[in-house]
């Protein structure tokens, strides 16, 4: 009888699923909304239509009955796995069963499976990394309020905060103040603020701002070209920082990157330069998404060691 397996990848912005045989082979996909918050009624609701969905839409990719057993199952959130586990078992029948968070995942996806490093740069950031030994290590990822310096939502409060400044007249004149103003319809940048503590507001939408850091730099704005030095110079700081828990000096290391942030050319080709200047430090896009990573961890869950084939491109 065939074996079938399950990976997840549950984000703060949408929810992926990947189901694949035996051999490696990605049978079927599916798509969900975000499934990261499970502390209220209403969000374990959300949850489970969520990660219900996609699995659901992956089964029938895979042309699996309702109810199939998967032999293992790996589903990697970011917020953390803890509170999570308990709604798994619930909802689906799973011969191994591995919640995870989506660092993990995601450094899979990119490696193969592989030793390597990578760094996320999103809604927010960390980096992580796994040796030939097997030893894992992390560098950042602290949440919003006391780091994720790099990711998205940084990018955009960097922003802010310089609007902020030229309109209270100790700043230096930037665009950031008029894009943001125009993407938002807020009155000043003062307005935004306030804006940006109320619920209409959550993090994913103002990391989404983050975009217009690179258009002003892209227009010839120095203080958006300097939030972009610097959060690249952040993203590597935390990628070395991960890199030397794990690996000598003189071992040759693929950092990998993935997130939204690294849209911008500036920003990827300034992080490039820093990691890849020590001649031992090679900086790639990742090998296969996070689900993928997912599905390759619930093989290595099972004892499996395979290649994927036919996996899609995530998005």
């Amino acid at each position: 009888m065939p074996l079938y397996f399950l990976g997840v990848d549950g984000g703060q912005s949408s929810t992926t699923a990947l189901i694949g045989d035996e051999t490696g082979r990605v049978l079927g996909m599916g798509r969900g909304g975000p499934c990261n918050h499970v502390s209220a009624a209403e969000s374990r609701e959300k949850f489970r239509n969520a990660i219900g969905g996609c699995v659901d839409q992956a089964r029938k990719g895979a042309m699996l009955p309702e109810g199939y057993e998967f032999e293992a199952a790996c589903l990697g959130f970011s917020g953390g796995p803890a509170d999570k586990d308990a709604l798994i078992a619930e909802m689906f029948t799973i011969g191994k069963r591995v919640v995870t968070n989506d660092a993990i995942i995601a450094l899979t996806g990119a490696h193969a499976g592989k030793p390597g490093v990578i760094t996320i740069g999103g809604t927010g950031s960390i980096s992580f990394g796994r040796n030939a030994a097997g030893k894992v290590a992390r560098a950042g990822g602290w949440g919003y309020i006391y780091g994720d310096e790099g990711g998205g939502f940084d990018l955009t409060r960097q922003a802010l905060r310089a609007a902020l400044r030229m309109e209270e007249g100790w700043g230096p004149e930037t665009a950031l103040r008029a894009l943001l103003l125009e993407a938002t319809g807020a009155a000043s940048a003062n307005d935004l603020l306030h804006k940006f503590y109320t619920p209409d507001f959550p993090r994913p939408k103002i990391a989404a701002l983050s975009r217009l850091v690179d258009q002003a730099a892209s227009q010839g704005d120095e203080v958006a070209a300097d939030v972009l030095r610097e959060a690249a110079q952040q993203l590597a700081g935390i990628t070395l920082a991960a890199r030397m828990q794990l690996f000598t000096k003189e071992e040759t290391v693929a950092a990998a990157y993935i997130g939204g942030v690294y849209k911008s050319e500036r920003l990827l080709e300034e992080f490039r330069s820093r990691l890849e200047r020590d001649g031992k430090t090679t900086v790639q896009a990742p090998l296969f998404g996070p689900a993928a990573g997912a599905l390759l961890e619930a093989y290595r869950s099972a004892g499996l060691d395979v290649s994927l084939t036919d996996a899609p491109v995530e998005k």
